[in-house]
């Protein structure tokens, strides 16, 4: 049912007909920024002003790419795509940022940072989110650099894990947005994390949070969507969550009532792309980032159905369209949605949540 990764990444340049690897586009994107410091968009809550301080001395592994989140995940498309294709070009460029940013001193920083005071909801969830996504992208590579990184992040990964912990219990309702604050997608993100370093208490946690929260949904409302500067669909990254936390069967029956939508739909058009009119403005861009994660959520959401389950078909086929429009605007990026779309892309083109 899914492209190849590499045939994936390998698409066709209109102007000099030959084969571009796009994975060497997204490569350069993070690394011209991670360890870019200006211009920045910080989330600083101060005690005193001997907290004004630029942003390489607040967190000096993680001040580039125009705001926190964005340098983490930057990182993380750093490690994915030097762990997947060890022999590119880009890969000695790739280790050497990682080095440089992902030391003992440097992270010890970011843990001190992390636990000051007046920052209990620094980038919760999903800077947390992605922060443990790249914990779990070093914790797959085999590779003895990689793992010194995957070492050295240790009191970092479990402040993150240990503040979701904390938030989880208390969290009354569901965060239902198309940016930052959803809890579905960094849901997702912290679960596959869990799985992978075998922490059997957050999955429980995250799944037992994801039923009360989600399970007797239905009839989600993709009329309202997207908002003006969604960068997530509300929608899609509920299913795309509960795939992961519901059986076979109990995903498909819940569904059916939750896009009942796929009942009757047979092309991809049940779901209009988004339309982008100004790459320029960081929030506006985010709607290039949009078509991208629904492409991955529409293809993770097929996934999880049987192979002769019908939905598969305009599933499929609105992720082809959205895949492609993703791509394209990645292509035309802005810095305003440069320093943070090719996280995204290459999120979706290596399969990362499937």
């Amino acid at each position: 049912m899914y492209a190849s990764v590499l045939a994936t990444l390998l698409m066709a340049n209109s102007a000099a007909e030959e084969p571009v690897d796009w994975s060497v586009q997204f490569a350069d994107m993070a690394l011209s920024c991670v360890h870019l410091e200006y211009p920045n968009k910080i989330a600083h809550v101060m005690q005193s002003d001997a907290d004004v301080k630029p942003p390489r001395e607040l967190t000096p592994a993680f001040y580039g790419c125009f705001d926190w989140h964005s340098s983490v995940h930057g990182h993380w498309l750093l490690a994915r795509l030097a762990r997947l294709n060890p022999d590119a070009p880009y890969a000695p460029k790739a280790r050497a940022a990682l080095a440089k940013s992902l030391t003992l001193e440097n992270l010890e920083v970011e843990a001190t940072y992390l636990a000051g005071d007046g920052r209990a909801s620094f980038e919760r969830p999903y800077g947390l989110a992605w922060l443990l996504q790249l914990v779990a992208e070093l914790d797959e590579w085999d590779d003895e650099q990689a793992n010194a990184w995957r070492q050295a992040l240790i009191p970092l990964e479990l402040a993150a894990a240990d503040r979701i912990k904390a938030w989880l219990p208390k969290l009354a309702y569901p965060i239902r947005v198309g940016e930052h604050s959803q809890t579905a997608f960094a849901f997702g993100l912290i679960r596959d994390w869990a799985v992978q370093v075998g922490d059997d208490d957050m999955v429980a946690l995250i799944d037992q949070k994801s039923i009360a929260f989600y399970g007797q949904d239905t009839h989600c409302p993709l009329a309202y969507e997207p908002g003006g500067q969604d960068f997530l669909s509300p929608c899609l990254a509920e299913a795309d969550l509960m795939r992961r936390v519901l059986d076979q069967d109990q995903f498909s029956s819940w569904l059916d009532g939750f896009l009942p939508v796929l009942g009757i739909a047979k092309t991809g058009d049940w779901l209009p792309l988004a339309r982008i009119t100004d790459r320029k403005d960081g929030k506006l861009a985010h709607l290039d980032g949009l078509n991208l994660s629904r492409a991955w959520m529409l293809e993770g959401i097929a996934s999880a159905l049987s192979d002769d389950d019908p939905r598969g078909t305009p599933l499929m086929a609105a992720a082809k369209q959205h895949r492609e429009a993703g791509l394209e605007g990645v292509a035309t990026a802005h810095y305003a949605g440069s320093h943070w779309l090719g996280s995204f892309a290459t999120y979706l083109v290596t399969d990362r949540g499937l």
